[in-house]
Order: structure tokens, then sequence, then C-alpha cells
């Protein structure tokens, strides 16, 4: 059996070389190291997927905690508040093409063109990160403070996930092996939302911090006075024992943010071929972003998933506060974020199950629209703990649609633009920067305002209830905005070019371009070898 072996691979050998003739060349073997190759172990799956716990875990943190953080223990004034927010996710979008730009013109190292940005931005990421928890003891500066190393955390992590959001084309050729380890990234992204809020709201949550309350109940004459002599006496107790909560919370989300870099850095392999970027020469980055944004399925599934990703982040961002205030659940709000995120972690392989069965446009329709009566149910019915749970745990079924479906469909539309322009490469990260640029931005304008109209509507730093304009400020900000957010998403949604039928007809013209590169490679290759 060894020398007949031995006999077959010399053929071979001889043939590749050209040294048989075409009559006596043995048959070509079927391809099954190049399909066994295609395939992405579980493993390396697992450890691509760990990369986005980092983004996810920060970012929920940041997105759930930061606006009642920087009013209530931090004691900024509200509109300064909604300034730090708004140019924090403003610049953080901004970034986003920056440095999908600067990555276009990286050239490739024995690392890969993506996994140096990830290496390198890690740890001053984890820094700044930190430094957003912390109080200065500046009385002036707190403002500038919380604005710097805000954007210079957002500009770090940018490095880190614009580039592990394209590393998705570089993993694998084949379009099931790219779903697949988007279904393994989500999963565990969502999983990381909830450690980000797991880790955030318990820790914080074990400290009562101290709330003041409404000057009308001390009395219009000396509301002042009082007030000032109530920030005293919690500034130098329990509001001290919050303020360090928030800080050993953003030591243990750094240290996970570390150990997620470490374990995809040395666990995922960035392979050149399978983008087909097999030129050397320097991508034109405007050249390309024309191309892009001339795409009509790229514009027409980002203008959908901006709206309905904008109506989840409005409800992130004023959730807190919601339960806190209007619902008057002050002690039990982050386990109430947490039974959201606990659920979209338990239905992303639902969702990755029905895509694949009924189709991505369905799954879309189906997934988002499933939150809009309980987001209505939440602001009609009378508070009740039960019912709010359960409107939790509803929200976050369809939080985990819209986790995966974006990221399981932008893969599709960069096969569609690669039929169309098939000269055209190395765009990969120009469409996943540019999506998430429009989201960030639009989410940090509405930031913004929600914040700014709090501050309207009169609200009370660290009071222990807040007037009714308040409260209903807070209403329409937790459903009926992004009840109508969700509603135009998914009437863009039906313009989306892109259904099961073409899906599956690119997928099949795409094999077809590859064979016939590979047999044109190979067939270049044997007559090289024969001239030799």
């Amino acid at each position: 059996m060894a020398r007949g072996g031995g006999a077959e691979r010399g053929a071979a050998a001889a043939a590749a070389a050209g040294l048989l003739p075409p009559a006596c060349r043995p048959p070509r073997p079927p391809r099954r190291r190049k399909e066994s190759r295609a395939r992405l172990s579980v493993c390396s799956k697992l450890c691509y997927a760990v990369g986005g716990a980092p983004y996810q875990t920060t970012g929920c943190a940041l997105g759930f905690f930061l606006q009642i953080y920087l009013l209530d223990v931090a004691q900024l004034d509200p509109f300064y508040a909604s300034i730090i927010l708004f140019v924090g996710r403003a610049w953080d979008a901004i970034t986003d093409p920056m440095v999908g730009f600067f990555i276009s013109k990286t050239p490739w190292t024995r690392f890969g063109r993506l996994m140096p940005w990830i290496i390198f931005s890690t740890p001053f990421a984890v820094i700044s990160y930190f430094l957003i928890w912390f109080v200065p003891d500046i009385s002036g500066g707190q403002v500038l403070w919380y604005l710097i190393f805000y954007c210079m955390f957002q500009t770090l992590v940018t490095c880190f996930h614009v580039p592990y959001s394209a590393l998705t084309m570089f993993i694998s050729r084949e379009q099931s092996e790219r779903d697949s380890a988007t279904a393994y990234r989500m999963t565990v992204e969502v999983l990381g939302t909830v450690l980000g809020t797991a880790i955030q709201g318990q820790i914080v949550g074990k400290v009562d911090t101290p709330c003041i309350e409404s000057s009308v109940l001390i009395g219009e004459t000396n509301s002042s006075v009082a007030m000032e002599e109530v920030n005293m006496t919690h500034d130098t107790g329990s509001l001290t024992d919050t303020r360090n909560a928030y800080m050993i919370a953003a030591g243990v989300i750094g240290g996970l943010y570390i150990l997620c870099a470490v374990i995809l850095s040395v666990g995922v392999q960035e392979k050149r071929e399978a983008s087909e970027l097999q030129s050397d020469e320097p991508v034109s980055f405007f050249q390309g972003l024309k191309l892009v944004m001339n795409h009509g399925a790229y514009i027409k599934l980002i203008a959908g998933f901006l709206f309905t990703s904008l109506a989840f982040m409005l409800l992130e961002g004023n959730f807190a506060l919601f339960c806190t205030y209007t619902l008057g659940f002050r002690n039990e709000f982050q386990n109430i974020l947490l039974a959201i995120m606990l659920s979209a972690t338990l239905t992303i392989p639902l969702w990755q199950w029905f895509l694949t069965r009924f189709g991505k446009k369905t799954a879309v329709y189906v997934g988002i629209s499933s939150a809009i009566p309980f987001l209505i149910m939440v602001v009609v019915l009378d508070s009740n703990l039960i019912v709010t749970y359960v409107v939790a745990i509803a929200a976050g079924i369809s939080v985990a649609a819209a986790f995966l479906l974006p990221w399981s469909m932008l893969p599709d539309v960069i096969d569609d633009f690669k039929l169309q322009h098939p000269d055209s490469r190395g765009h990969e990260a120009i469409f996943f920067s540019f999506y998430v640029f429009f989201t960030k931005f639009t989410s940090g304008v509405s930031l913004g305002i929600s914040t700014l109209s709090l501050d309207f509507a009169g609200y009370q730093t660290r009071g222990c209830s807040q007037p009714s304009e308040v409260n209903f400020t807070l209403k329409m900000l937790v459903s009926a905005v992004p009840v109508g957010l969700i509603l135009l998403g998914l009437f863009l949604f039906k313009l989306y070019p892109i259904d099961e039928e073409k899906r599956k007809k690119n997928k099949k013209a795409l094999q077809d371009l590859r064979e016939e590169s590979n047999s044109s490679s190979e067939s270049d290759n044997t007559e090289l070898a024969s001239i030799v």
C-alpha cells in the first residue's frame, strides 16, 4: 500500500512538472484538501468569537451606565453630560472611517494586516477606559477630563473593533463558514453584554447610592441650603463607596478586555488569500469609498439598520433612568438589564436557525418587530415588577435579532459588490467602518438630544424622585420614539434587494469565479513548469 501511494505521488509530481504526456497523466484527485482547509475548526471559531467580547462589554457598560454615572455620581449638569455623550459618540463615529482608511493603507506583515491594530491598541484602550470611571478631584475640569478620556477610549476601541469586524472576510472564503463564525461571534458578543451588565450592575448595585429629596419637599426658601448640606453629607459617605465601586467594575472589565485580545491574537490566523488580495498595489481609499457608497444594496441595508439600531440604543441609554425613576425600581434596575441580556444571549442560536430556515429578511421582520408590543406595554401598564421582567425578557429576544442580523447580512452585501466589481479589491474595512460610522453618529446625536431633553424637562441630579415632565420624557424615549424608529427601519428593509434567492445566486456565481481563477492559476503554473 505504501509503495502504491508513493507511485501515485510520483506520477502526480511528474505530471505537474510536465514530464508526462497528457494522455499518461493520472486523473486529478478531488479537491478534498482545499475543502478541508476552507472549513474552520470549532476552536478557531471560538477564538474568533471571543474577540467580539471587549467591544460589547465596554460598550454595554458605557451605554447603560455612563449617563446615570455622569448625572448622579460625577454630578455633572445634564447640559454638560449631554455634550460629553454627544461629542464622544460623534468622535467615535468619525474615527471609524479614519481607521478604515489607515487599515486600507497598512501593508501586510507576518501577523497579517488587521491583527497588529488589535494587539497594539489594547493596553492603551484599557487605561483610558478605567480613567472614564474615575472622578478627578478638580473643581472646574471634570467636563474636560471626561471628554478627553471618553474620546480617547472611543478612538482606541475603534482601532480594535474595525479591523476585528473586517476580519470576518479574512478567515474563510466559504459564505457558510463566515455565517457560522458570525453566529459564534454574535453569541459571544451578546454574552459580553451580559458580562458587562452583570459586572457593572452587580458591583455598583451592591452600594446604595444616596439620593436627594426634591426641593419642593424640602421647601422653596431653604432649598439651596438644604441641598448643599445633603450633598456635603453624602459626598464623604456612601457616594465615595459608589465611586469606588465604579472603578472596581472598570478594572474587572479592563482585565477581561486584555484576556479576550490575547485569545484572539493567539487563536486566529488572518488569511491573506481568503480575501483574494493577491496584489501588493495600494488600495485607493477614496475610489473604493465612492464605489461602496454607490452600491445600492449597501445603502439600503445601512439605512434600515440605522433606524432599528438607533431605537435599541435609545432604549439602552435611557432604560436605567426609566427603571430608577419612572418605574421606581431603584434597587432592581441592574437585574432587569441583566434579564434583557441573558434573554438575548440564549436566543441567538434560535435566530441563527431561523435565518437559515426562513431567510434573513424574514428574520429581520419577525425578530425586530417582536419588541414593539412589549415596548408599548411597559409604559401603558401600571408599574409592576413581574410585568417589567416579562417585558425585559421579550425585549431581549428582539435585541438578539438586532445584534445578529446586521453582521450576518453585511458579508452578503460585500459578496454582491465583488460580483459587480470583480477587479476592485480590499474594501472590506470600508464597508464595515462606514456602517458603524452612521450608526454611532446618529446614536450620538440621539443620546445627546435625549439627555438635553431631560435637562429641559427639569431633571434633578441625584434626586430621589423626578418631576412628572421628566417621567413623561423618559416614557417617550424608551417607548414611543423607539417604536417609531423600528417601524421606519422595517419599511426601509422592503427596499433591500438581496433576498434568499439572490443570495444563493451570488454564492454560486462567486464559487464559479473562484474555480475559474483557481483553474487558470493552475494552468499557468503547469505551463511554467513545462517550460522549466
